[in-house]
C-alpha cells in the first residue's frame, strides 16, 4: 500500500498561530499555575486576532509584546522582516484585536472539584520504526526540520515551510514534495536527499513555480488546522480538539499525550498499537480507556485500567509547568 504525510513547519500561519496561543499560556504559567485558559488565535496579514477564556489572578497581560516574541522565537523577527519586507509577516507592524474574555464559572466549579473541564475521545498511536512513528510521516517531519533549520540561517529561503512523501510497500521513498519560499530559485535536491538519507525516485520543490510572498500575507493562519501534522497522519485518527489552544484541565492536550504514552508502553512485540481514552466535563474518572492493537495480520483489542485523575495525570506529564511552546514546537513524541 503506497502511503503520504505531510508535515508543516512552525513558520507555516496555521503553526504561528498554535505557537501565538502556547507562547502566551506559557507566560501566565510562570505566574500562575492554575490559570484556565482557551484561547484561539487567527493571523492575517499582520494583523493578530486573540479569542477565548482566561481566568487567572494575573491582570493586564502584555498580549502584543508576547506575539512578538513568539514572532521572533519563530524566526519572523526584524531581521527577517528587513530581508523579506512586505513578502512576510512584519514584527514592527503587528497589530492585536483582542476578544479575550472569562471562563464559565459552571466549568470552574466541575475542575475545582477534581473533574476534567472538557468531555471528548482521544487517541494514542505508536508503531514499529523510529521514534515510533508511522514512517511516513517521521521522514516528512524529518526533513521540514532539517529545511527549517536551514531557512532560518539563510538569506534565500523563507519559514513557511511544507514537506510531503509517499512510501512504497517496502518503504522506499517514492515522492518527496517541498514547498518553501525563495527569493530566487534554489536547487535543493541534494540537501533534500542528504536530510533524508536515501534518493527519492522523485523529487518537486515548488510544484507552481517558485514563490516569494508567504505566511500570513499569503494565506490565513488559524489554531487547531494542523492536527493530522500535529498527531499521526492518516495512520490514526485523531482526537480531541487542538493540544495547543487549552490548559492541561481541558483534556485535549493531556489525555492525547497521555494516551500517545500508553500507546507507546504497551507497544510490546506489536506492530502498532492504538489507544483510546474518554472523558466526561467535570468528572475524573473516564468512560472508556481501549487499546486496540496488530500483530501482523492479527488484531485485537481489550480495556484498559489507566490513572484518570487530571491533578496526577497534569503532574506526571509536567502540563503545570510552562512547556507548552515546547510542546508544540517538537510535537507530542
Amino acid at each position: 500500500m503506497i502511503k503520504t504525510a505531510e508535515y508543516v513547519s512552525l513558520g507555516h500561519p496555521d503553526k504561528i498561530a498554535d505557537y501565538i496561543t502556547s507562547y502566551i499560556l506559557d507566560r501566565y504559567i510562570e505566574n500562575d499555575a492554575a490559570v484556565r485558559y482557551a484561547v484561539e488565535v487567527m493571523i492575517k496579514d499582520n494583523t493578530v486576532v486573540l479569542g477565548g477564556e482566561i481566568c487567572s489572578k494575573l491582570q493586564n497581560m502584555p498580549f502584543k509584546q508576547y506575539v512578538k516574541a513568539a514572532l521572533q522565537e519563530i524566526g519572523y523577527d526584524a531581521n527577517y522582516a528587513k530581508i523579506w519586507q512586505d513578502k512576510a509577516v512584519n514584527i514592527n507592524k503587528i497589530k492585536i484585536i483582542n476578544l479575550i474574555g472569562n471562563q464559565s464559572c459552571e466549568i470552574a466549579a466541575g475542575v475545582d472539584n477534581g473533574g476534567w473541564g472538557d468531555q471528548g475521545v482521544f487517541v494514542g498511536y505508536a508503531c514499529r520504526g523510529d521514534d515510533n512513528l508511522n514512517r511516513e510521516l517521521y521522514l516528512a517531519r524529518r526533513l521540514n526540520r532539517e529545511l527549517y533549520n536551514k531557512a532560518r540561517h539563510s538569506k534565500n529561503l523563507g519559514l513557511d515551510i511544507k514537506t510531503q512523501i509517499t512510501i512504497d510497500d517496502n518503504g522506499q521513498i517514492l515522492t518527496a514534495v517541498v514547498a518553501v519560499p525563495m527569493l530566487e530559485t534554489e536547487d535543493l535536491s541534494d540537501f533534500i536527499i542528504s536530510a533524508l538519507g536515501e534518493k527519492p525516485k522523485q523529487i518537486i520543490v515548488n510544484g507552481a513555480g517558485n514563490y516569494s510572498t508567504h505566511s500570513s500575507i499569503a494565506d490565513c493562519g488559524i489554531t487547531g488546522r494542523k492536527l493530522a501534522v500535529d498527531f499521526y497522519s492518516t495512520a490514526s485518527a485523531v482526537g480531541g480538539g487542538s493540544p495547543w489552544t487549552k490548559d492541561a484541565t481541558k483534556a485535549d492536550l493531556t489525555l492525547n499525550l497521555y494516551a500517545r504514552r500508553l500507546a507507546v508502553a504497551n507497544l510490546d512485540d506489536n506492530d502498532e498499537v492504538w489507544v483510546y481514552l474518554s472523558s466526561c466535563i467535570g468528572k475524573a474518572e473516564l468512560p472508556s480507556a481501549v487499546l486496540k492493537y496488530r500483530k501482523g495480520n492479527v488484531f485485537g483489542e481489550f480495556n484498559l485500567q489507566v490513572e484518570s485523575r487530571p491533578t496526577v495525570l497534569i503532574e506526571e506529564l509536567g502540563l503545570n509547568k510552562p512547556i507548552y511552546a515546547k510542546l508544540c514546537r517538537d510535537g507530542l513524541v
